[in-house]
């Protein structure tokens, strides 16, 4: 059973109140239980803003996470965790969490016996002070104010009002229980949501300022996301659907979606004023691994038989992954499917066999797919992937191959391997929530030829 235990500690400051600034020699400690306890949360919340609706709140935290505890300095917007030392990598520690800002001017987070988890590396630079900025822009500034560390310049999976990105910066955010992460990344050309694995890199959806404009930064404004020249010249916007401004844009952590959030303050939520994405299949994890989404948005489940061996996936696993030799797998053709995933491995003027082949001599290569170019079906981009996700149902008729590597039949006795098994194509349909396809050597041709055999025999008979 999960056990929640969540502890507000606000600490007080030289000034008795939490709207104050932390000075150098500061010091405060979160303790942390010698048991775990799953779904823990203890902060101390350092600083809050004086905002008229909703105010920021800078707080050091404590959190059960994975049957450890992380430690981490965290800004909030209300319940919203807007950004956080440890986005990118956890300080895991045992005892306690300090957070200090020594009088050399480098704020630090310790744990047990002193071993710093995180650091500003500010030392030395004549830091006076941490202070929360109304934007939620956390800084550290010397005697004049001139601001020598921000947390604006380590964005995480959320962009804040009135912060900047500059091209070759990214968001980026990861699923809960997942190796994978996705990343927003501003290129000089175009703004481009992706799914990362590994060395492997989709992207799934983009944004390209039309006249083949070039990007430099991008802001957040009370209009939307601006998107400026090397000039200050705004040159494309992703604009809010309402009038009220947007609070922050956010790339979803579960869903890698694209949002625009603003305050409604009747309801006292956060609501998405746009989304980059609007249909629910054309988000890249939405089904688990050799899963399809339907053209009803649920999930159908891609289930592999081979003869005498039961079921090679039910949806939540890699079969085929890491296999090199091409004796033993195959790729089957998928009809009716796509990829919302567009790989970065990708190559042009090939034909269908080859980008079969391409796949099955990659160890680390599970699906391809295939686009004809032009009139000419002989031809077209071959795109390999290194995992079976975002695949998506389509109407009939698409000239698209979407290739799934599979066991080869060690039987089959169909002679040379080609690389794509011709002999079996699969149209994927809905079958109580499973699309199934039935990799049976034969089979069809089984079939037929029982039933002539048990007509011809009646035939006789009569």
């Amino acid at each position: 059973m999960n056990i929640y235990i969540l502890v507000f500690l606000v600490q007080w400051l030289a000034c008795g109140c939490c709207t104050s600034d932390v000075h150098v020699g500061y010091q405060v400690t979160v303790a942390i239980p010698i048991e775990y306890s799953r779904g823990f949360v203890g902060r101390a919340f350092l600083m809050e803003t004086n905002q008229t609706v909703l105010n920021f709140k800078a707080a050091i935290s404590v959190e059960a996470v994975d049957e450890k505890y992380t430690c981490s300095l965290d800004v909030f917007l209300g319940d919203v965790k807007v950004w956080s030392s440890g986005h990118l990598s956890q300080f895991y520690t045992t005892e306690k969490c300090i957070l200090e800002l020594t009088q050399n001017g480098d704020l630090r987070l310790k744990g047990q016996r002193g071993s710093v988890g995180w650091r500003t590396g500010t030392s030395g630079q004549g830091v006076k002070r941490l202070h929360l900025l109304r934007t939620g822009n956390l800084v550290l500034v010397d005697s004049l104010n001139m601001i020598k560390w921000q947390s604006f310049n380590f964005p995480t999976n959320i962009m804040l009002w009135g912060q900047r990105l500059s091209s070759k910066t990214q968001l980026t955010a990861f699923p809960s229980n997942s190796s994978l992460f996705y990343s927003l990344e501003i290129h000089d050309d175009k703004l481009a949501l992706y799914l990362n694995s590994g060395k492997w890199k989709y992207s799934y959806w983009e944004f390209r300022p039309s006249n083949n404009r070039t990007i430099t930064y991008v802001e957040l404004t009370s209009e939307g996301l601006e998107i400026y020249n090397g000039m200050q010249w705004r040159i494309a916007q992703l604009r809010s659907k309402i009038r009220e401004p947007p609070k922050f844009l956010a790339l979803g952590n579960n869903s890698g979606n694209l949002g625009l959030y603003y305050y409604s303050a009747d309801k006292g939520v956060f609501e998405a004023s746009y989304k980059a994405i609007n249909s629910t299949c054309d988000l890249p994890l939405v089904c688990k691994p050799y899963g399809i989404c339907t053209f009803s948005s649920d999930c159908s489940c891609i289930r592999l038989i081979k003869r005498g061996d039961g079921l090679l996936s039910d949806c939540s696993e890699e079969i085929t992954g890491g296999i090199c030799n091409t004796s033993r797998v195959e790729m089957l053709e998928l009809r009716g499917v796509t990829s919302v995933l567009s790989s970065n491995s990708k190559k042009v003027n090939v034909k269908k066999e080859v980008c079969a082949n391409l796949c099955l001599d990659n160890c680390t290569c599970v699906a391809a797919l295939y686009s004809p170019i032009g009139d000419d079906a002989s031809l077209g981009e071959c795109y390999l992937y290194g995992l079976v996700r975002g695949v998506k149902q389509i109407e009939r008729g698409s000239k698209w191959s979407y290739m799934v590597k599979v066991p080869k039949e060690v039987d089959q006795g169909h002679g040379k391997h080609s690389g794509l098994k011709k002999w079996v194509s699969v149209v994927v349909g809905v079958v109580d929530g499973f699309v199934i396809l039935v990799v049976l050597g034969g089979i069809g041709y089984y079939v037929v030829q029982k039933r002539k055999t048990s007509t011809q025999s009646t035939e006789d008979t009569n």
